[in-house]
């Protein structure tokens, strides 16, 4: 299906979760994201009801995210699920891999293609600075774990302002030599407008943007960097989407109703 102005929409994020196990400078607040109750989610089969749908409608492609995804218990079993839609192409995942390692063979055999690892540094002591207390053993236990099983990998590394050209060449080399692909994402506030800078991999210029977002609690977002929202009606789905893909603004503003760790990027 195309937006209104003739981009296709073919690709949907699904945010599983609020929780997340780490708490990033650029994402979460100190003490965390807000948490909410495991009654207030979309259930398994609720997502794969919507992304049956979104497929309908061209969808091709599906990345959950959170929060941090591999919080909720059931994933093995909601990939499972969505591997299943005839016609989706593509199930990926954003992680920050450290609790991957055991469920990285469980999550390719249910149908998991490729994971995009959030990773900033190889310096064990800046990577607990920057994700208040997580730990890098963790994180790249996960990603050799995912490379082991021949998940397509990439390497989200956020440019922030203390970042070195030490810290990207050595995350650069690293991947070379892993096989996993380096992304550099440029650091956003989403109370700001959106700038676009060439020198990074993402996000994305907004006049090819292909993607809408729904969200753990149950709304459509048709852009990350805008505060509207389209409420999910199970009893019309496609044209819930619709009304989404055809909210979606020619370009991002700014987002002041939900914290990044909420949307999952």
């Amino acid at each position: 299906m195309f937006d209104r102005f003739d981009r296709s929409i073919t690709y949907l994020r699904i945010s599983v979760t609020h929780a997340c196990n780490l708490r990033c400078v650029y994402c979460a607040p100190p003490d965390g994201a807000p948490q909410r109750s495991r009654a207030d989610l979309l259930t398994p089969e609720q997502m794969t009801e919507v992304a049956r749908a979104a497929v309908r409608l061209g969808v091709t492609k599906i990345r959950l995210t959170g929060g941090e995804p591999l919080m909720r218990p059931d994933i093995v079993e909601l990939v499972r699920m969505l591997a299943g839609i005839d016609g989706l192409a593509h199930i990926a995942m954003t992680t920050n891999a450290t609790l991957l390692a055991p469920l990285a063979a469980p999550l390719r055999d249910a149908g998991l293609q490729s994971v995009n690892i959030s990773l900033d540094t190889l310096d064990p002591a800046r990577y607990r600075e920057l994700t208040r207390g997580g730990n890098l053993d963790s994180a790249l236990a996960g990603l050799h774990a995912a490379l082991a099983v021949h998940l397509r990998v990439k390497v989200n590394m956020v440019i922030l302002g203390s970042t070195t050209s030490a810290e990207i060449s050595g995350l650069r080399d690293f991947c070379a030599a892993s096989g996993a692909r380096l992304q550099l994402i440029d650091h956003f506030d989403l109370s700001q407008p959106k700038k676009e800078r060439a020198a990074m991999d993402r996000p994305p210029p907004c006049g090819g943007c292909n993607r809408i977002r729904l969200m753990a609690d149950g709304m459509l977002k048709p852009c990350l960097q805008a505060n509207d929202e389209i409420p999910l009606d199970f009893s019309r789905l496609e044209e819930s989407l619709r009304e989404a893909i055809l909210s979606k603004p020619r370009r991002g503003g700014v987002c002041t109703n939900r914290a990044m760790s909420q949307i999952g990027g």
